[in-house]
């Protein structure tokens, strides 16, 4: 018996078989992101949602509460920060400086302190390891050097803390957290200047600092516990000041040293 020839179009059919498959493979692909993120657990509106707790004030996110904390926590040590400058600054920029930290992080702890107790939210009465660590390094420096260190670790923590209240205050639901962004806003940006204003801020190694260790979204972490019926007592930090005291002006550069 003869054998039946080969036909000839079925490697044909084959190879555009597996193209075709190859291509609905392709697509599959494609698609599967999309709609599987929409679905899956830990998006960032998931994050909100979980977190999100109701109040008298309006719904509380994870963001606020961090964002409370971290008022509170910026006063444990920048008021201490700002007490140093006061006695140990050579200047009067850098003494100026230290006085506008003193009365703004009593002004903003006497506000993150209300806000708190309305909220029945807990905080913090130390400062973190972080916070303590630069405080170490200030109350050990002494001079120009001194200066230095007080006007670059506080400008870099004051940027880094600038973009949260930002977050904050675009997006939060919470009356209350709203005005205390309000009054945390003012008051970073008069820190910001009044640092600046000593000349002795190093722009260049901010910005490096800045791009090298932005401060991480607080959604990718933890929210701090929700309110509580007893938040526990909270320490003031000095009693309120009177606030308005005038910007030195600009300085275009460190002071010039003895001799110069």
């Amino acid at each position: 018996m003869r054998p039946r020839p080969p036909i000839q179009g079925r490697g044909i059919l084959s190879g555009t078989g597996l193209i075709v498959v190859g291509l609905a493979a392709t697509l599959v692909a494609l698609i599967f992101p999309v709609w599987s993120y929409e679905d899956r657990s830990g998006t960032g509106v998931d994050v909100l949602n979980a977190e999100t707790v109701a109040t008298q004030y309006g719904p509380l996110s994870g963001l606020d509460r961090d964002f409370v904390t971290k008022v509170r926590l910026a006063g444990l040590w920048e008021l201490p920060a700002g007490r140093l400058a006061q006695s140990k600054g050579t200047t009067e920029a850098v003494r100026t400086a230290g006085r506008h930290l003193v009365e703004g992080h009593a002004f903003l702890d006497e506000r993150v302190r209300t806000v708190a107790a309305q909220l029945g939210l807990a905080l913090p009465n130390e400062p973190n390891g972080q916070q303590s660590d630069w405080l170490k390094r200030l109350d050990a420096a002494d001079g120009e050097d001194f200066d230095r260190a007080f006007a670059n670790i506080l400008r870099l923590a004051h940027g880094r803390v600038f973009s949260v209240v930002a977050q904050v205050r675009a997006g939060t639901q919470n009356a209350l957290v709203r005005d205390l962004a309000d009054d945390a806003n003012t008051t970073v940006l008069d820190h910001i200047k009044i640092l600046e204003a000593t000349g002795y801020v190093d722009f260049a190694g901010l910005a490096r600092d800045l791009a090298t260790g932005g401060t991480p979204p607080a959604t990718r972490s933890p929210a701090p516990p929700g309110p509580v019926a007893d938040p526990g007592a909270v320490v003031p930090l000095t009693p309120s000041p009177s606030t308005g005291y005038p910007l030195p002006p600009a300085a275009t550069g460190p002071p010039p040293s003895d001799g110069s």
